[in-house]
Formats: C-alpha cells, structure tokens, sequence
C-alpha cells in the first residue's frame, strides 16, 4: 500500500515537520557527496552512525571497514575526528538514494503534520530526535558488530507512525491498493506496515530501526494520550 494522503485536516501549519523536510532535502542535495559511489561511500563512513562503532566508541579501522568486521582492537581509525555517538543524530538527516529521501519526506508530510499538531512544536520535535535515537538504539542491540553506515530518517519517521496509529486509529489514510485508491483505517494501514518490517531481513533495510522507532512513538503517545487529546479537543 503507498499512501497518498490521509483525510484529517489540521488546524495549524505543521513548521516542524516543514523545517525537517527542508533540511533533510538540504543535506541530501546540497552537503552529502554522491558524484561516484567511493564518494558517497566515503562520506557515509564519515558521517553515518555506525553499530560497531557506537558499541565501541571508536571509529572504524582501515581493517575493519575492508573485511566487515568489528575489532575490539581496531588500530588506526580511518577517521579518527569522527564522534560515534554525534553520529547518532546526523545519521537522521542522511540518506542513500533519492528514491529513499523522497519516500521518507512523503511519509513525514502525511502522518507528521497532524501528530506535530497533536504534540506540540517542542515536544514534536523530542519525539522526533529521540524516537530516531532509539531506532539506531534498537538497531544496534540487534547488530551490535554491524560496520555498515546506518542512514536515513526512516527511525524518527516510524516514531512519528506509532503516535499517529495510537492518536488517530480510525482516520482514513487514502492508499494505492494494486490499482485502486482506497480509504484503509489509519490503525489497519500502519499495522501492515509494522508488521511488513519484519519480512525484511536479509535486505539491506534497517528493519530493526523501523520497528523500534515506531515501538517508541506508540508507547509515547499511549503515555501522553490523554494530554495530547486535550490538546485537539
């Protein structure tokens, strides 16, 4: 299913969600490195969070890289100004195609503006951050020896999705079923998603991140349900 819209007006311009689109799109066309595949490589390994490293708190050797390997005695970091645990969130405005950028900035246009709404513009913003730290989190339990470059905003996406499906369970989410255009419950399409994310092992997803941020979101909104609702009324 690929949403296209959901049908649940807002009553304020959502600015937090715009800003971060903005400065997603930003990174990725104007700071992140992609004119060779070595390039954009060599800038994810710079800037991206990595399990291993985090685990560590080193960045990666030379060895370490080539034979995707994580060393509890790496040697000489390849990039040793590199902070493991900043990464954490610089990896959230970083993304590994334009294809990936977009579809992620679709989801966080159709299902951030009504939780910003519902939230606050502060406490949005917090859910964002940390809901994506705890996606890394969450990827990096489960891969704890991981020396691939974890990008994208995917994580704080999903947290956002787990506020949305506690918040407005029953709005419709207009969808593209094969053919069709169809208005799926906002609770039964999210659903899908959630559990979708666990046929993707063995791919190059982050499935882990995706489950976890949205874990995250859920459980946020259950605990902050009733002040945020007060908010909508």
């Amino acid at each position: 299913m690929l949403p296209l819209r959901d049908i649940n007006p807002t009553r304020s311009t959502a600015v937090v969600t715009l800003v971060l689109i903005a400065a997603c799109l930003y990174v990725f066309f104007a700071i992140q490195a992609r004119d060779t595949p070595s390039e954009q490589q060599e800038f994810l390994y710079r800037r991206a969070a990595i399990g291993c490293e985090i685990i560590t708190g080193d960045p990666l050797s030379e060895s370490e890289i080539i034979d995707s390997t994580c060393s509890s005695e790496p040697g000489q970091p390849v990039f040793p100004e590199k902070e493991p645990l900043i990464s954490v969130l610089t990896s959230l405005f970083l993304h590994g195609s334009i294809g990936h950028v977009l579809f992620n900035m679709w989801f966080l246009w159709i299902f951030g503006n009504n939780v910003e709404e519902a939230f606050g513009r502060v406490r949005y913003l917090l859910l964002y951050l940390l809901g994506g730290i705890a996606a890394t989190g969450a990827f990096v339990v489960l891969n704890p020896n991981s020396t691939v470059p974890l990008v994208g905003a995917s994580g704080a996406i999903a947290a956002v999705l787990g506020a949305y499906a506690v918040l407005f369970p029953a709005h419709r989410v207009l969808s593209l079923v094969g053919w069709f255009i169809i208005p799926v419950p906002a609770a039964i399409f999210l659903g899908v998603w959630f559990i979708a994310q666990f046929g993707l092992g063995g791919t190059n997803v982050a499935w882990e991140a995706h489950a976890g941020g949205f874990v995250f979101g859920l459980l946020a909104a259950i605990l902050l349900r009733r002040s945020l609702r007060r908010r909508l009324a």
